[in-house]
């Protein structure tokens, strides 16, 4: 299973940039304006406990449920190595389609993949999911697994209501996406409040990570995430994302692309059999500087997963598709 991603690549960084889920209203102002003032001439708090304090008030929970991590990744790796301590060769569940990476720590790990999760000792779950941006229930499993639900787009819910929360489940925070900061790396879980009394999980967790496993940057956008000012913003963008959601949509299924729905701002969509499939067609498009997110890597081949962009962005891929592909497919009606 790939662990590909998208954003900047070899040629550089894209000047339309529809495969990363960044929200395209970013960066958050508070989050911004802290990241360019962090001091990164010193090491921050090695206990972090401001930080801790700040997002446990978010989260309306005790300080010792919040577990820092370099990033969500970083978290996923480090979760399954402690898995694999305590139960060498355990398996593990992750939604498929899905992101690449659980599989890939899973691995490294040394831990197979279970095809059910009534067969695992570690689920991963993504709400909403990725890469298609819509719910679906957190997976039971059998009593005592460790379940995680992965929240990394759930701030930037478009439509419908979320799920609630399990109480034993822990929860996976990267607000870089939601603020628009992708380039900075950090994130932090919320354990469960049984959690606290598993000290074994727990010390594995904590002995895992690195020393200073968050950088100053790191430090300034996770304690921006936690302000009103910050939150306010995320919440106030999603009127404009979804706004642009729909002239999105609207613009590629005039060219005739099928678009699945989604509740968040991306989603999956197909263009007609008759063309060359992605593989083919992006590297053409990523040449004149717009870039796709083939879904082959996220368990959907043939299709590309398109994060929401402002619409000029969107006026650029309708012409550059018009120019590239739509010659090529009339050239090919006409040999039939």
């Amino acid at each position: 299973m790939s662990t590909l991603h998208g954003g900047p690549d070899a040629l550089g960084v894209p000047r339309w940039d529809f495969s990363t889920n960044a929200n395209a209203c970013g960066p958050a102002p508070a989050a911004w304006r802290a990241v360019q003032v962090a001091d990164a001439t010193r090491y921050p708090d090695p206990g972090y406990e401001a930080l801790r304090e700040a997002l446990a008030a978010l989260h309306g929970v005790a300080s010792q449920r919040i577990v820092l991590a370099g990033s969500a990744s970083e978290f996923i790796v480090r979760l399954s190595l402690s898995v694999a301590q305590q139960a060498p060769g355990a398996a593990v569940y992750a939604p498929r389609p899905g992101y690449g990476d659980y599989a890939a720590a899973a691995r490294a790990a040394g831990l197979p993949m279970a095809a059910s999760p009534h067969h695992a000792a570690l689920i991963w779950h993504t709400e909403p999911g990725s890469p298609e941006g819509r719910s679906s229930p957190l997976p039971e499993g059998l009593p005592g697994v460790l379940r995680v639900v992965d929240c990394a787009y759930a701030p930037l819910r478009l439509h419908g209501e979320a799920p609630p929360l399990q109480a034993d489940a822990w929860t996976l925070w990267s607000p870089n996406k939601a603020l628009g900061l992708t380039g900075v790396r950090g994130a932090y879980a919320v354990a469960p409040e049984a959690a606290l009394h598993d000290d074994a999980l727990r010390s594995r967790v904590e002995a895992l990570a690195p020393s200073w496993v968050l950088g100053a940057h790191a430090v300034a956008m996770l304690d921006a995430w936690t302000q009103h000012e910050t939150q306010q913003w995320v919440r106030d963008s999603l009127a404009t994302l979804r706004h642009w959601k729909a002239a999105q949509l609207a613009g590629c299924t005039a060219l005739g692309w099928a678009c699945e729905p989604s509740d968040t701002p991306f989603f999956v969509a197909r263009w007609p059999d008759a063309l060359p499939p992605p593989a083919q067609l992006l590297p053409r498009l990523r040449e004149r500087g717009l870039k796709l997110r083939d879904a082959a890597s996220l368990g959907r081949p043939g299709a590309v997963r398109l994060s929401v962009q402002p619409l000029a962005a969107q006026q650029a891929l309708a012409a550059l598709w018009r120019e590239l592909v739509v010659p090529q497919a009339l050239a090919g009606e006409g040999r039939r």
